[in-house]
Parts: structure tokens; C-alpha cells; sequence
């Protein structure tokens, strides 16, 4: 068992609380055919014992998760308990539900409260450090090193350093969280959008060596259309030609190019 599975003095406590008609009921349920009556005894079951199931959940409670997600997730494992329980196999109830309901809220915190999905083993070690990080605290007196958490774990200081770099999966920032002094710049504004531009390098890398196949006068021609934003009227203007044959020489080239760029 690992820390975090071990039944503590506390939670036997709360087990030996439970009166002696909480197991009579489990009894009487499994000597009773599946119908009605089997599913009142059920029902009453579930409701005795769910003491144990609150219990358990308040131990996990302060590690970022609300306390009545954590008791239904105990109420969870309490069911799958009954449901699975087998009186003839000569195990008390208690001891069978214990590990089952923390199993359950063990699942929670490793499947549902994670921001960015990280291997179970490094999600496991997390909890083992947390749990650590208190336990040592305490008895220490101070805050714990890696040093002492490996220790207390029975670990290498580089797996505990492993498992607080995966910890930092386990929240995420929200992109509007203010970051500049006056609070008008935001995380997501420092996000970069989509560029078009790439979608045009390449044809910009071949652009080059296609328009060296034009003559002197139809890459001016084009120069002056696309780059310098004229009209074909001054264009010819400029070069001293005729606005028909500006047009001329501008489909030319362009189909030369089309050419290039496709062949």
C-alpha cells in the first residue's frame, strides 16, 4: 500500500462508529433474491455506511478539488463496494470498502483534474509528493528540500524533481489573465495568429528565377503594376508606349510566369 491508500487510526475510528444492523444489512442482502426487497436493503445499506464515504472524501479535501465532488466520488465507490461484496468470502465490509472508495477518489484527482493529460505514473507521484509535502511540514517544522521528500518517499531526488515538473500540468492559466501593470494586456493577446505569408513561400522562393526569364522591359512593366500600385495608363505614361500595348505586355508576362511556376 502507499501512503495514500493506507487506512488511517482516524478512518478505523469512523469504521468502528458504524453500528452492527450497517453489516446486518449487507448480510441480509445477499441472502435475499435480486427484486424489490433486495433493492430496499440496498438502498438502506448504502445510506448506513455512507458516514465511511464522507469521511474519506474530508480526508482529501484542500488539494484543489470541492469537497462534494470529492464526497459523490466517494458515494461512488461506496456503491461499487455493496454492489461487489461478498460476505461469504470472510471479509468484513470495512476493510474491503476502504480501499475501494479511495481507489475511487484517487481516479478523480488522476483522470479529471488535470489540465494537460500526463502518464499515470508521474500523475501518482504527484499525490505521493503532495502527500509528503504535508506529512513533513509538520514534522518538520519547515518547509521540506528534495533531499527529504526522496527520503520520505523512498525515491531519487531527480524522480521527485520528475514529478514536480509534471505537476505543473496540473493547473493551467487562463488566457485572460491580465499580464502588464495596467491590466489591458492579456495572456492570449501574447499568442501569435495564423500566418497567410507561409502559404506563399514557396511560390515566392520559384517567383524569383521565373521572373529572370522575362525581358528588361516586362519585369518593369510588372514591377511598376504590382509593386508601385500604377494603372496600365501610367505605366505608359512612364515608359512611353501606348496603354493598349502596356496591356499586352502585362498579359505576356504573366502567362510567361504562369508557365514557369506550373511546368
Amino acid at each position: 500500500m502507499t501512503l495514500l491508500e493506507s487506512p488511517t487510526v482516524d478512518t478505523v475510528g469512523a469504521v468502528a462508529s458504524q453500528s452492527a444492523s450497517a453489516s446486518d444489512l449487507l448480510a441480509a442482502m445477499a441472502a435475499t433474491p435480486a427484486g424489490r426487497q433486495r433493492s430496499r436493503l440496498r438502498d438502506r445499506a448504502i445510506e448506513a455506511w455512507l458516514p465511511l464515504a464522507r469521511h474519506l472524501a474530508h480526508r482529501y479535501s484542500g488539494r484543489g478539488e470541492p469537497t462534494d465532488d470529492l464526497v459523490q466520488t466517494a458515494t461512488v465507490g461506496l456503491i461499487k463496494a455493496v454492489d461487489k461484496f461478498d460476505p461469504e468470502r470472510g471479509v468484513d465490509f470495512a476493510g474491503y470498502a476502504i480501499p475501494t472508495i479511495i481507489g475511487e477518489i484517487k481516479r478523480h484527482f488522476r483522470d479529471r483534474t488535470w489540465s494537460v493529460r500526463v502518464p499515470r505514473r508521474l500523475q501518482e507521484l504527484r499525490l505521493a509528493i503532495t502527500e509528503a509535502n504535508a506529512t513533513l511540514t509538520h514534522s518538520l517544522g519547515r518547509s521540506p528540500t528534495v533531499p527529504d521528500i526522496a527520503t520520505h518517499l523512498g525515491i531519487t531526488e531527480e524522480e521527485v524533481l520528475e514529478g514536480l515538473e509534471g505537476a505543473r500540468a496540473y493547473n493551467a492559466t487562463s488566457l485572460s489573465t491580465p499580464i502588464s501593470a495596467d491590466g489591458t494586456t492579456e495572456l492570449g493577446d501574447t499568442l501569435g495568429g495564423e500566418d497567410h505569408e507561409f502559404e506563399v513561400a514557396e511560390t515566392r522562393v520559384a517567383l524569383g528565377p521565373a521572373l529572370a526569364t522575362l525581358d528588361e522591359r516586362e519585369q518593369r512593366i510588372l514591377t511598376l503594376r504590382f509593386y508601385g500600385n500604377l494603372t496600365q495608363s501610367q505605366i505608359a505614361d512612364d515608359i512611353g508606349i501606348s496603354q493598349m500595348h502596356v496591356s499586352r505586355l502585362l498579359t505576356k508576362a504573366l502567362a510567361k510566369l504562369r508557365r514557369e511556376l506550373t511546368d
